[in-house]
């Protein structure tokens, strides 16, 4: 992914909803001016939710994601409709289609139901309007269209556009904690578990984060840091690392100058920190057999020194002293009971957006499970988790 692309996980995602053969796909392909979707009389031709990023005026950078029919049937049919409820854990506008020839029928009212219980705004697309001589006056967020006639679909975008929660207030990952003119030293190791030829998106996007607060990002190696903190002659404002090298970096900066990593800032920038924070001390409370659960947000290559599946659980199992278990997950499979875990730690989310990492964080707390992440369980495991906090004063003061 290039410096000038924006990440799938900071798009707004919308999703498409509604019963098998009410248009789905018609509509999507109508929207996005695409062959997205398959198209097919036989309904259940949608098997699998379809993704898209794309720019779509009038809202910006979006993913459009296109789901199987919400009434699929049998054993392969409530695989269908799972996978579906997941999507609605990181839809932020919710496109309900509905066979203007049938109207609403239960199952898009079991839809409407979850998408106010999962407070997503939400539109109603009434299809086919063709096939209907007349119809009542639709409510302000709803819409009668013609996929196959292109009708009335410039006016559903600007009903999806209107329908976007824009926070103008949202945090950003380190731009909002440095000033202009000040420069901040990035850690960025390079071993066998960095991607060829590039950087790790959470390292990419806190590059341009400090680029866009008119402030300097100095890029060294974890072998290169002390010597660069020697010969710049103009203190940082901030050095932030790796998780992995956490420790090393920790000796090498003085204790004046603040200190965090990329995950930690990850955790704050998806909306977990806080919680993170609160529950990193389950960690002592852990005991032979209990099985914890590492997650990841994305799918990659395992390399023979993985973080997720070799590092953190040894680093766990010698804190402890204890035999703990462990289970890991990746990309979009998440548990929807995760109550046989004694904790959650999950990557910084960096591949997945704020809804569905603030959904993996409600889901385990919901069940009494601790939620914490990478970077704070590092810290916490190393004894530097109040110096890598320092820079959130609000959690500083807790620890």
């Amino acid at each position: 992914m290039g410096l000038n692309s924006t990440p799938s996980a900071n798009r707004i995602h919308i999703g498409f909803f509604g019963r098998r053969n009410a248009g789905k796909s018609s509509v999507v392909n109508a929207v996005t001016g695409q062959e997205l979707a398959v198209v097919s009389e036989m309904k259940g031709t949608t098997t699998d939710p379809v993704y898209k990023s794309m720019e779509l005026l009038p809202v910006g950078p979006v993913v459009i994601i296109d789901t199987p029919g919400f009434d699929d049937e049998g054993s392969l049919g409530e695989l269908r409709v799972k996978k579906t409820r997941q999507v609605l854990n990181k839809t932020d506008v919710a496109v309900l289609i509905v066979d203007a020839s049938e109207g609403k029928q239960t199952c898009d009212e079991e839809l409407i139901t979850l998408f106010k219980e999962k407070e997503i705004p939400y539109v109603v697309v009434y299809n086919k309007m063709d096939l209907v001589e007349a119809h009542p006056e639709p409510a302000d967020n709803e819409i009668y269209v013609s996929a196959l006639h292109n009708e009335a679909i410039y006016d559903l975008k600007e009903l999806i556009g209107r329908s976007v929660v824009m926070d103008n207030e949202k945090l950003r990952i380190v731009g909002d904690l440095i000033s202009p003119d000040d420069f901040a030293v990035l850690v960025v190791p390079i071993d066998s578990a960095a991607p060829k030829g590039r950087l790790i998106l959470p390292q990419q996007q806190t590059i341009r984060d400090v680029l866009e607060a008119d402030a300097t990002a100095l890029v060294v190696k974890e072998n290169g840091l002390a010597e660069t903190l020697r010969n710049t002659g103009k203190k940082p404002s901030i050095v932030i690392t790796d998780s992995q090298a956490f420790e090393e970096v920790a000796r090498v900066v003085p204790e004046d100058i603040l200190l965090t990593s990329f995950s930690i800032l990850m955790a704050r920038y998806k909306g977990f920190l806080n919680a993170a924070v609160d529950c990193v001390r389950t960690v002592d409370e852990l005991r032979d057999g209990d099985v914890v659960l590492i997650s990841e947000g994305c799918t990659h290559h395992r390399q023979c020194d993985d973080i997720g599946t070799v590092k953190l659980p040894r680093w766990l199992r010698q804190y402890t002293g204890k035999d703990i278990c462990f289970e890991t997950t990746s990309g979009t499979e998440f548990p929807d009971d995760v109550s046989k875990y004694k904790m959650v730690i999950h990557c910084g989310g960096c591949m997945l957006n704020e809804r569905e990492m603030k959904y993996r964080m409600k889901c385990s707390l919901d069940q009494g499970v601790p939620f914490t992440n990478y970077g704070v369980m590092i810290a916490y495991l190393k004894g530097i988790l109040k110096r890598s906090v320092e820079v959130f004063p609000y959690l500083y003061e807790k620890l």
